[in-house]
């Protein structure tokens, strides 16, 4: 199983750190997440029904009606490859671990190509085409016109792009969300989250966005009431609040940049790597960094093998001292 962000609890037993001293900059979720209402009781005490009004909600936020709710877009990741026969799949790497991980055991040949190289991967004989976009680590993001342009080459060949847009909330312009399963990109994938933008990961909720036939099936290996009457409550209403949407947008890209320039002096072959949830170093030694921070009860995210170590964003101003005087590390 790979290792994720976020794996607070056996940090603080390897170093001895108290859990309530750590900060946690390792996962790339909001910090100043959608504010959940006290729910209903009615929430806790009844099935989930599907005509409470998540799927429309999500289908004005989304800008497509073909959807299914998921129990966090880690359902559809394990299920995918299984629903096709196994040859060999294209991502573009460093990815999102659990990727590779599913379509492998699900008997498929995983080529590894440069996140920011969708042509390479396309000039594969790959039938199935997979990119994280924003990527995750490496804060890549393909333009929308380049990612349906793929979308239509590989259907001419009857193959499918996936497409994971966990970090596309906080930059809707690279969203391909809105084509997925259309007439005109019928083999077109993509997945969501409220787990990143909205800083819901523990509702585990999301969707999939593509066409029919292949949301039937998805729907039909998940069985009866698979995501959770709160998490479908709570999604519908965070989807709905373009208010705080808006707000979230132009404070992640304010905070994201002073989280960049707090990292460029540590730069060493390249610029910090920006999204909003999450800035990248390239580092030729980047567990020596993490290292150093882990001592100081700080966990980042390192990618050894890419040579990038990822920092969330910090919540408190407190918080965003505390990095700023972690990071002045004797040489």
């Amino acid at each position: 199983m790979p290792k994720h962000g976020g794996r607070l609890r056996e940090a603080a037993r390897a170093s001895g750190i108290p859990l309530a001293d750590w900060l946690d900059l390792s996962t790339g979720i909001n910090p100043a997440a959608w504010p959940v209402p006290p729910l209903p009781p009615e929430v806790w005490q009844r099935l989930p029904e599907e005509n409470d009004g998540l799927e429309e909600t999500a289908a004005a936020y989304y800008g497509n009606s073909r959807l299914l709710p998921l129990p966090g877009s880690q359902a559809a990741i394990w299920l995918l490859p299984r629903l096709f026969p196994p040859a060999a799949v294209a991502c573009l790497a460093p990815l999102y671990a659990e990727h590779p991980v599913a379509w492998e055991a699900a008997g498929h040949k995983v080529l590894r190509l440069p996140a920011g190289d969708l042509g390479a991967a396309l000039d594969t004989t790959a039938p199935c085409v997979l990119c994280v976009n924003p990527n995750n680590p490496t804060a890549h993001v393909l333009e929308r016109d380049t990612v349906l342009e793929a979308a239509a080459r590989l259907a001419r060949r009857d193959g499918w792009l996936f497409v994971d847009e966990a970090f596309a909330d906080a930059a809707p312009e690279c969203s391909v969300g809105d084509m997925a399963g259309s007439a005109a990109f019928p083999r077109l994938v993509v997945l969501r989250s409220l787990g990143k933008f909205f800083g819901l990961a523990g509702t585990r909720a999301g969707f999939l966005l593509g066409p029919a036939d292949l949301l039937r099936t998805i729907r039909e290996k998940l069985g009866p009431w698979a995501v959770s009457h709160p998490a479908r409550y709570v999604a519908m209403l965070a989807l709905s609040d373009r208010k705080w949407r808006d707000a979230a947008r132009a404070r992640l890209d304010r905070e994201s940049a002073r989280l960049a320039g707090i990292l460029a002096p540590l730069a060493e072959m390249e610029p910090p790597a920006i999204t909003a949830l999450f800035v990248t170093l390239s580092l030729k030694t980047p567990c020596a960094l993490f290292d150093a921070l882990r001592k100081q009860g700080i966990l980042t995210r390192p990618f050894a093998d890419a040579g990038l170590l990822r920092f969330g964003l910090p919540g408190q101003e407190a918080d965003w001292q505390r990095l700023s005087r972690a990071l002045r590390l004797p040489d």
